[in-house]
């Protein structure tokens, strides 16, 4: 692991033009982790910064009701969340500038994402991306992935005593709300789990959403959510891993339901649960690294998003098994694995990764932090 380490903060170095002593991670020998240094956060606030007001390549996915409606720009469907190719990904862009902003205050990029951000923060910009809500046909737009982002993104401003956060905080509210009330709506409904390793995977989206509730104390919603979680995902035995990756996912299906369900579950409960639901064979086989063929492919390049969340989940999964157990020993160095193989990709220079995989490494690096 030493060896692999010293190649990864080299490569790192010579892929994003840091001198080898500025590596853009570290690796904390105490919590057997990377961590994210000050100049990596840099680097990385730099793609969205780049990619948030860039309006096109774009793909509004919009469902038009009028000819009129057909020919709206996407700057003028969403005024606040229009860039970086679709309205998910640059919700999640924004979630990392405040991140980053938040962790690494003396980031020479600080001011400049404070620009950005109250210009995106603006109530009439945040009113109008929530009326869009209104029209017809989008109940069902960007769910639950893009409502999940922007939860997270929520809750990253929750409680953050800082004068410009909590002007954001209130600006963004209306929207908030208005995506908790779609998803409580929805959640009675939802019979059957999504399984897919996309953006529509049902787990996934409970996961955020279940941390915001608890964030900010919402009880009605975090109880709907433990309630639905257990409804759809309890009886689970015997979890096809060995099926996984599929050739677009940036997501994997089985550990993203154990990641949802060891925050559910009691501890006695989930050990149960997961023993059943994941086998010796299948968690073997998902340290098995994803192979990527072309990063100019806009589906093939969610396999490195698939080593970032890959990596988190499992940085979540490993302490769920006995200090001594070698599934811990085995998750957590496959968690490393996953992460330092993906991080010299964000940067490639093909926009089809870099307007999004930025925030999928900055999640993995800077968890529980």
């Amino acid at each position: 692991m030493k060896q692999l380490i010293t190649l990864t903060v080299l490569i790192l170095s010579v892929k994003f033009n840091f001198a080898q002593d500025i590596p853009l991670v570290r690796f904390d020998s105490l919590q057997n982790r990377f961590i994210l240094t000050t100049a990596g956060a840099s680097h990385l606030a730099k793609l969205p910064l780049h990619c948030i007001h860039k309006e096109f390549p774009n793909k509004p996915s919009h469902t038009s009701n009028s000819a009129e409606d057909h020919v709206r720009l996407p700057s003028t469907l969403h005024p606040s969340f229009y860039g970086c190719f679709d309205w998910h990904s640059s919700v999640h862009g924004h979630w990392m500038l405040i991140r980053l902003l938040k962790l690494y205050p003396e980031m020479p990029e600080n001011q400049k994402i404070r620009e950005v951000l109250n210009e995106s923060f603006q109530p009439e910009k945040i009113i109008a991306e929530t009326n869009y809500f209104e029209q017809p046909n989008t109940k069902s737009w960007e769910r639950t992935y893009g409502w999940a982002w922007l939860l997270k993104m929520d809750e990253e401003l929750a409680g953050w005593n800082d004068p410009d956060a909590k002007k954001w905080h209130m600006a963004l509210q209306p929207l908030t709300q208005k995506i908790v009330s779609l998803w409580m709506a929805f959640l009675p409904k939802q019979t059957y789990p999504n399984r897919t390793g996309v953006h529509p995977n049902t787990a996934f989206g409970l996961v955020f959403a279940l941390d915001y509730a608890r964030k900010v104390q919402d009880k009605n919603f975090e109880q709907a959510i433990v309630q639905a979680s257990i409804q759809l995902y309890g009886n689970d035995q015997h979890a096809p891993a060995v099926w996984e990756p599929n050739g677009s996912d940036f997501l994997s299906p089985s550990l993203e339901e154990a990641d949802l369900m060891r925050r559910v579950l009691s501890p006695e409960e989930f050990t149960r649960w997961r023993d059943a639901f994941l086998n010796d064979k299948s968690l073997m086989h998902l340290t098995i690294l994803p192979v990527v063929s072309d990063r100019e492919d806009l589906q093939i390049v969610h396999l490195d998003g698939l080593c970032f969340s890959r990596s988190w989940c499992m940085q979540g999964l490993a302490p769920t098994y006995p200090e001594n157990h070698p599934f811990r020993k085995l998750l957590t160095e496959s968690a490393n694995k996953h992460l330092i193989t993906a991080l010299p990709e964000i940067a490639s220079g093909k926009y089809s990764g870099e307007h999004w995989l930025a925030s999928f490494a900055v999640y993995a690096l800077t968890l529980d932090r």
